[in-house]
């Protein structure tokens, strides 16, 4: 059974930056980052697996601003969130599993408990 941890969640301005980890306890080929708005529903943010070398995905929502990368010596995952605006308001969750495909639809079956992101004036 693999635990993750998350952090680096907080308050940002619109326009400005936050960095979240995912620390994992054991291996994993494929790591995600979803998010989870009051009232909507749970979506996929970006990924990265290490299954095709470093394949990335993002939603459309968030690409040119945010940047998945992972330290597969640390079993850490990052999310480099940039230009932040108040649609980016969430719950952040980091995801995980160690099959095959690495995809938003994959099936994670390991999860982290969540960081909140507040951005606001």
């Amino acid at each position: 059974h693999i635990q993750l941890v998350e952090s680096g969640g907080g308050s940002a301005q619109p326009g400005g930056s936050l960095t979240l980890s995912c620390v994992a306890s054991g291996n994993t080929l494929c790591m995600a980052w979803f998010r989870q708005a009051p009232g909507k529903r749970r979506e996929g943010v970006a990924l990265i697996d290490t299954i095709e070398g470093t394949r990335r995905l993002y939603h459309m929502s968030v690409r040119g601003r945010f940047n998945i990368s992972r330290d597969n010596a640390k079993n850490t995952a990052y999310l480099q969130m940039n230009n932040l605006n108040a649609d980016d308001t969430a719950m952040y969750y980091c995801a995980a599993h160690e099959g095959e495909f690495c995809t938003f639809v994959s099936n994670f079956v390991y999860w982290g408990q969540g960081t909140q992101v507040t951005v606001s004036s």
